[in-house]
């Protein structure tokens, strides 16, 4: 029944807030988002205490502050991608400033494949709906399989309208349809600050540790792919600001796993700079640091 009841939430999401007035749609975010911080439920008290390793130094108010603003600034991604598929190409076009686009274009031109990698930072899905609008270019990329599975299928009928290839995370053929597609000198799109696997690489991220996916570093290594981290923030007007940033080297020497090491850490070391800047923007509401993991159970 709550499976069901969720479905029925974002269909309800998608089929009205599209409808609603821009403005309307954006104080209604703001409304529920208010809402929802007043409340301190588990997730407004798992992001200040995510917050509170990005902002060590930040008072019980100012985290407060920076929580208030975070789900302000969730509640602007769900809007916004509620909306998405009735912007019209030019608001798409026009709803997202980038800078770095070059590390992109150039990439692309020299016919090398680019893994762009982004943590939950402001709204990943316009600026790809960016990428194949403005710069005409489509992507892969991997979407967690939720549930229930109608809502996975809403999710995959989303960001497939918005010009998107999709794979599911699970199954295990989504690396190797990665890899042919950076092969072919394609562009493959990765949100990669939290690990959904048990393969993920231990990096130290503000100071502790935590694990990231492996991923996006062992594509480059093996494809000849770029590696871009990726940073997205909003700055109080209707448009998302974006940065790319400079491409992540393969190192000369060391193991394959020490190579993945390496790219890994200088990966989450560049979220850390973009979250640094706009802590407020980054929506992570999950456990993340192995500290605030709850120990496996030993098997019996």
């Amino acid at each position: 029944m709550k499976e069901k009841l969720t479905d029925a939430l974002y269909g309800l999401g998608w089929a009205g807030v599209k409808k609603l007035p821009e403005p309307v749609a954006a104080g209604l975010g703001r409304r529920i988002a208010d809402l929802v911080w007043k409340r301190r439920g588990k997730s407004v008290l798992r992001l200040e205490s995510n917050l509170a390793r990005v902002v060590p130094d930040a008072s019980p108010a100012r985290l407060a502050e920076l929580s208030q603003a975070g789900m302000r600034s969730y509640m602007r991604y769900w809007m916004e991608s509620f909306r998405l598929p009735a912007w019209s190409a030019e608001r798409v076009k026009n709803g997202f400033a980038v800078k770095g686009a070059h590390h992109l274009t150039d990439g692309l031109a020299a016919g090398r494949g680019v893994v762009l990698a982004l943590p939950h930072m402001g709204n990943y899905d316009l600026a790809g709906a960016w990428v194949t609008t403005k710069l005409e270019v489509p992507f892969t990329t991997v979407a967690e399989r939720l549930k229930p599975e109608t809502l996975y299928d809403r999710f995959v009928a989303y960001r497939e309208g918005l010009g998107m290839e999709v794979l599911p995370h699970t199954g295990g053929s989504a690396f190797g349809t990665l890899a042919r597609r950076l092969r072919a000198g394609g562009l493959v799109c990765l949100v990669a600050d939290r690990d959904l696997s048990a393969s993920g690489v231990e990096v130290k991220f503000f100071g502790e540790a935590t694990r990231m996916p492996a991923g996006p570093a062992m594509l480059a290594q093996q494809t000849g792919a770029l590696l871009l981290p990726v940073t997205l923030w909003y700055d109080g007007s209707a448009i998302m600001q974006g940065r790319i940033h400079p491409p992540l080297d393969v190192p000369e020497t060391g193991t394959r796993a020490e190579k993945t090491s390496s790219m890994t850490q200088a990966l989450a070391d560049a979220f850390a700079t973009g979250i640094a800047e706009h802590p407020e923007d980054w929506h992570m509401l999950q456990r993340l640091w192995l500290a605030d993991l709850e120990p496996r159970q030993e098997s019996q």
